[in-house]
């Protein structure tokens, strides 16, 4: 197929060259549709830019407004001077490591199938075709990096008494240059398969190092900077260049911000030349992949599918590959399903790793949440119980693969039901393994007995992780259901798609905040004692739940949900 259409493609010459009469037709023939469209797209952005307003720009005049009448905020300006250089190195980390993630599976430049499958076919030049929508990439990418730009002024002008239009300024180079680095790397890693394969083998480390960044400006916070680490962090590539712009203005500026800011601008001109060239270069092949991947992701969302849309990327990305991974098998029968879950979870080390990744987060709030009081060590409870639920989820994808299709379990011989309980046995096993290890690694620095509270956390989650696993298909009725304040029923359905963890953390928050604030061991019974009953209540949900699985997949059923 691709040799055909390289020969087809050698055959045209310069008279068979229709682009700009091509064009022209199309553009009138779709006047109407894209004057339709602009007008959607106006409407969302007003809708966008009036949230911002409300939530972010009315209450910022407010604060300046107190600050004019002598209100102080300066107290939280060294807080934040000390965060900011590994924090801003890890936000900027994150966002070329999210934009060349993006590229694995769809890329700046990815057109609709229509243009795909039908006009590169035909004797049209790509680069006109194809250069609009590595653009509207980059517009697309700017307007967040510009929204953190105008928050980081207003922090800036509040604790630091930066002057706005310098802060401004300042942090523009930053906000707008990586977002636009980040889409020329994803450029790259869309057009260059080594590239991709790269990308693939140091996901990980990268993101241990945008993990390793933020706890360096958490400790930063709490008063334990390592000034030598942080300078070569800011020199480290365009991500701590950002960072030595932010500190340009403030009292905290390093030596060389404005050379920073200078390569950081070069850098991003630079690429951008370079990915506007490449654009046109795309193979058709690749790009109707490409096309039919986001097709399918986006129809997935528009019917709720959030599964289907998060395999379809995972597969495109190569993040569902396996490791060849041996285990003996088991002479008893009834460990034969432990053994194909522990199996499973050993070829995808991904999971796994992000398992250990989201632990350490976990720990950390749970640390900040014993140093705190009253709301405020309640609302850092509850998220760190939210990273270990994510964690003990990544273990639970045996579960979740059995009820993409109950014609799977044809094989064993328990009970739907039955059976989706015994899938709760691994995870939890191994989720006990990674809170011991963490509930070491706090007494080993210090921590008091409420560091158990990890372990003790476990079967609960595990067993939110499980009712979430056999909700079933999207009730997507439950979207449309009135209410009575009015408008749609995404409450609803938020409630029925998390209904696992929507109870279980915010239950456990409060005899875990009280624990951790007390640090003492008399408050583990009562928080044990708690959450073994809502492991108990969660785990009978879940076996309620799958035993209407069987039904509800039968032919016919599919209507009724």
């Amino acid at each position: 197929m691709v040799e055909a259409e390289d020969v087809t493609a050698a055959e045209w010459t310069e008279d068979d060259d229709w682009t700009d009469e091509a064009l022209a037709v199309l553009r009138a023939l779709r006047a109407p549709h894209r004057r339709n469209r602009f007008k959607q797209i106006a409407f969302a952005l007003y809708c966008t830019v009036l949230i911002l307003v409300i939530w972010g720009g009315i209450p910022s005049f407010g604060l300046f407004l107190h600050a004019s009448l002598g209100a102080d905020y300066t107290g939280h300006g060294p807080d934040l001077l000390a965060a900011m250089p590994s924090g801003i190195a890890a936000v900027g980390l994150a966002t070329v490591l999210l934009a060349v993630r993006d590229g694995l599976w769809r890329g700046p430049v990815v057109p609709p199938r229509a243009t795909t499958d039908w006009l590169l076919a035909h004797p049209v030049r790509p680069r006109p075709v194809l250069r609009p929508w590595f653009w509207l990439s980059c517009g697309l990418a700017a307007f967040p990096g510009l929204v953190i730009a105008v928050g980081g002024m207003v922090a800036l002008g509040l604790t630091v008494r930066v002057g706005l239009p310098a802060a401004l300024g300042w942090c523009l180079l930053g906000g707008l240059c990586l977002p636009l680095l980040g889409v020329c790397a994803g450029l790259l890693v869309q057009s260059s398969p080594r590239a991709a394969r790269w990308v693939r083998r140091l996901t990980p480390y990268a993101t241990l190092l945008v993990l390793a960044l933020a706890t360096q400006s958490a400790l930063a916070v709490a008063g334990h900077p390592v000034r030598w680490l942080e300078k070569v962090e800011l020199w480290s590539g365009p991500w701590g260049w950002a960072g030595l712009a932010a500190l340009a203005p403030t009292p905290a500026a390093v030596p060389g911000g404005a050379f920073a800011a200078a390569l950081l601008v070069v850098s991003t001109v630079a690429a951008l030349v370079l990915a506007d060239r490449a654009a046109g270069t795309l193979a058709l092949p690749l790009l109707r992949e490409r096309a039919r991947t986001a097709a399918g992701v986006l129809a997935a969302l528009r019917t709720v599918e959030l599964r289907a849309a998060k395999l379809t990327v995972a597969g495109a990305s190569g993040n569902g590959r396996q490791v060849r991974v041996r285990l003996p098998a088991p002479r008893q029968r009834w460990l034969i399903l432990y053994w194909r879950d522990a199996l499973s979870l050993l070829r995808t080390p991904a999971r796994l790793g992000r398992a250990v990744l989201l632990t350490v987060p976990a720990v950390l709030c749970a640390v900040l949440a014993h140093d705190t009081g009253g709301v405020v060590s309640w609302a850092v409870t509850v998220v760190a119980l939210a990273f270990d639920y994510l964690a003990v989820a990544q273990l639970l994808e045996p579960a979740r693969i059995e009820t993409d299709d109950v014609r799977r379990a044809s094989w064993s011989p328990y009970p739907f039901a039955s059976l989706m309980l015994r899938h709760a046995v691994v995870p939890t096993v191994l989720g006990l393994v990674l809170a011991a290890a963490g509930s070491a690694a706090a007494l080993a620095l210090g921590g008091g007995p409420a560091a158990w509270l990890a372990l003790i956390a476990v079967p609960p989650l595990v067993a939110a992780g499980l009712v979430n696993a056999c909700r079933g298909a999207a009730r997507r009725d439950l979207l449309y259901r009135p209410q009575p304040a009015g408008g749609t029923g995404l409450a609803f359905f938020a409630a029925w798609y998390a209904a696992g963890p929507a109870v279980a953390v915010p239950v456990l928050a409060l005899p875990f905040s009280a624990a951790l604030r007390s640090g003492s061991a008399g408050s583990l019974p009562q928080s044990s004692a708690i959450a073994l009953t809502v492991a108990l209540v969660l785990l009978q949900w879940a076996q309620g739940r799958a035993g209407k699985l069987p039904a509800q997949a039968r032919p016919g059923a599919v209507g009724q949900l």
